[in-house]
């Protein structure tokens, strides 16, 4: 019996609209579409019923059991603006199939099987009689609703799509070795004259068919579904890990050859990839991640790797925890409304503070590394019951900033350095910041790289395809040079450093911030001056083809910060405005930050509310429970520096509404923590010598 593998296109029923197939618009100039990413980031709080994450074979996987509404979806999200599938494309999916028994068949259903099987020759195609077996209407019940589908059954792989003539063709290939148990990834290439799977980047089974794939395939009012085809009948079963469509490409050459074949990745969910605790090679086996044992109740342990895959249920904060090898990662959590804030440490610091970042340490423990204005150095904090406590002083030089990122199990903390070189702190144009890496050793943060920069106010460090980026936010060369080029760096594991990749034109750029939504990568600039006024655009990027293209321009001003956040599969977007300026105009402080909201339909962000801020400088999304919270840092209204900073909570068709007024100095920045089941704020000032530390208490 056949089952459904990833997806059909269901056709709700084709309407005259007044067109021709003249003016159509093919689905071309696509990048590649990661649609098992698009389904499980609508919300990744939770997995949907029928739908489990687990882990088997040293890899992470979604595992179907029962079909569900919320893996499917109209394709014009993904397929904007466009009436006509792709004549040519790839599907890559890597996927472990559940192993089903054989069953007794007659003489006749045997025979029609075997000749549903292609030949194992890349260079010979299959004869015409061969052809007319492989190509066969289906019943009537996928006639006129099925346009591209994908099926495994226990001896075949399936290709079905609407033929010229409007039934169902099907091109058969043969899957038995799909049928072991273990992991593979098939790439399926549909080109002009040809039909090719690839699987484990081994050789390939072609299909010479004597009609090309349709070049009018329209999918107007047509859905994807993942994993069925809206119906209990035709459902998968098993694992998947990775499904990809790449119009107008062979995607083999982007994966073959590769080191581990059986899970070459083009584009695996993020949910998915920060795992694995790898097998041994030839070892079969199923993780704590699919058999959910080992729970231990109690007291917390710290996380680390040899608790990788357990589980901590803590009968105080009535929550079930999962261990991912360095933090406890939340399963299940009694809901938690916040009452109020509670002062819990007054941190006094050497310096004014302009930013601080915390970050986890595995070993260790939670952290946050301060940048201090002053030349004499920042200071790393590490948490403890009371508070934080001096861990480590390093050598900056009016630092504005610290960004921490990982690569593999390695830690860096990057710093945005404003006031010259480590060597001659003295002012000039040119500025270098520093990459520092912990070392296990000293259990020290210690200089790696050093990186040239112009008055650098923020790092922003991202994956694509599971290549490390580092973006600065260059703010001006020298006094009065505000347009300058912006950096992107890459990380180059041959020299084991980072290099420059890509420039990008900024405006007394202040902040970066790198999101994914579905298959797209994005990141945004806050442009802050461009020498003459504040009122300047500020630049959504998104990446096409290896690097990244204006996307979304949108006027701002003296934009000073950007933070994106999801509400259920609601996308947003909010700035933080500085102040009005334009010339010898006096400056207005109290202006509107604005909150955007991404338009699926329309492939753009739109205003979705203004907010009234006072010379903000940074935004902090954060949630408890059920309840959604930002909270802005207002700096200066135009004569005091002291004054509340304000906590917005999410009530839906309202927006946020201010709920908690916070006493601040020069508030520079937000921080949102959990340390023990307990919820902090941190913020930073940068006109005293102080960092307050509060505590959410919730009911």
């Amino acid at each position: 019996m056949t089952s459904l593998i990833f997806m059909h296109f269901l056709l709700l029923g084709l309407r005259a609209i007044g067109t021709t197939a003249d003016t159509w618009r093919r689905c071309t100039d696509f990048p590649p579409l990661d649609l098992l990413s698009f389904v499980l980031e609508r919300d990744t709080s939770k997995l949907v019923p029928g739908v489990h994450m687990k882990q088997a074979g040293g890899a992470r996987g979604v595992h179907f059991s029962s079909p569900h509404s919320s893996m499917s979806f109209p394709s014009s999200q993904l397929l904007v603006n466009c009436d006509l599938f792709p004549k040519e494309f790839s599907i890559v999916l890597t996927l472990k199939p559940k192993k089903v028994e054989k069953k007794r068949v007659g003489k006749k259903e045997e025979e029609r099987e075997k000749g549903n099987i292609l030949q194992r020759n890349k260079e010979r195609g299959v004869s015409g009689e061969e052809q007319h077996r492989e190509r066969r209407v289906t019943s009537n019940e996928e006639h006129g609703r099925v346009i591209l589908g994908l099926r495994l059954s226990r001896k075949h792989l399936h290709f079905l799509f609407r033929s010229h003539r409007g039934g169902v063709e099907r091109w058969v290939f043969r899957g038995d070795r799909l049928a072991d148990n273990q992991w593979h990834t098939l790439v399926l290439v549909v080109g002009s004259h040809h039909v090719r799977l690839t699987v484990d980047c081994s050789s390939s089974l072609e299909i010479v068919p004597s009609r090309p794939f349709p070049s009018d395939l329209n999918i107007q009012g047509s859905r994807f579904h993942i994993g069925s085809r809206g119906r209990w009948k035709g459902l998968y079963s098993g694992m998947l890990r990775q499904l990809v469509l790449v119009p107008g490409l062979d995607a083999t050459h982007h994966i073959c050859p590769s080191s581990h074949p059986q899970l070459a990745v083009l584009s695996v969910p993020p949910l998915l990839s920060d795992l694995p605790v790898m097998g041994r090679e030839g070892e079969d086996h199923v993780t704590s991640y699919e058999t959910e044992e080992q729970v231990s109740v109690g007291l917390e342990r710290p996380c680390s790797e040899p608790l990788q895959g357990q589980m901590w249920f803590n009968p105080l904060s009535k929550g079930l925890y999962l261990c991912n090898g360095m933090v406890w990662i939340t399963v299940l959590e009694d809901h938690k409304r916040l009452d109020y804030l509670l002062e819990h440490q007054v941190l006094t610091t050497s310096s004014e503070t302009h930013d601080v970042e915390v970050f986890q340490v595995p070993g260790i423990g939670l952290m946050a590394a301060m940048a201090h204005r002053s030349t004499s150095g920042s200071a790393v904090y590490l948490w403890s019951r009371t508070g934080f406590q001096l861990y480590q002083n390093i050598s900056t030089y009016e630092a504005l900033a610290w960004r921490h990122f990982s690569m593999g199990k390695k830690i860096y903390l990057v710093v945005s350095n404003s006031g010259g070189r480590p060597d001659k702190p003295q002012k000039s144009e040119t500025d270098y910041s520093v990459i520092y890496k912990w070392s296990k050793r000293r259990k020290r943060f210690v200089r790696f790289q050093t990186l040239q920069t112009h008055c650098a106010r923020d790092w922003e460090a991202f994956k694509i395809n599971r290549q490390t980026y580092l973006a600065v936010a260059n703010h001006r060369q020298g006094d009065k040079n505000h347009t300058i080029d912006s950096v992107i760096y890459k990380w180059n594991r041959l020299t084991k450093s980072f290099e420059v990749y890509q420039m990008l034109l900024t405006s007394g750029a202040y902040d970066w911030e790198f999101f994914t939504v579905g298959p797209y990568h994005f990141l945004v600039v806050a442009n802050a001056f461009d020498g003459v006024t504040t009122s300047v655009d500020s630049v959504i990027y998104v990446w096409v083809n290896g690097s990244f293209q204006v996307f979304q321009t949108i006027k701002t001003f003296c934009a000073t910060d950007w933070e994106m956040f999801q509400i259920g599969s609601r996308v947003f977007l909010v700035v933080a405005n500085g102040h009005r300026f334009h010339g010898n105009r006096p400056s207005r402080y109290d202006i509107n930050s604005t909150i955007y909201e991404l338009d699926m339909i329309g492939q753009l962000f739109v205003r979705f509310q203004d907010i009234v801020t006072y010379s903000a400088v940074d935004w902090e999304f954060f949630s408890l429970g059920e309840e959604y919270y930002l909270v802005v840092a207002n700096s200066f209204n135009g004569e005091s520096y002291s004054l509340n900073s304000i906590l917005y909570r999410w009530q839906g068709y309202e927006g946020f509404v201010p709920v908690h007024w916070l006493p601040t100095i020069g508030c520079s920045d937000w921080e949102f923590f959990s340390s023990k089941g307990e919820s902090y704020l941190i913020y930073s000032s940068a006109k005293a010598p102080l960092s307050k530390v509060f505590k959410l208490k919730t009911y």
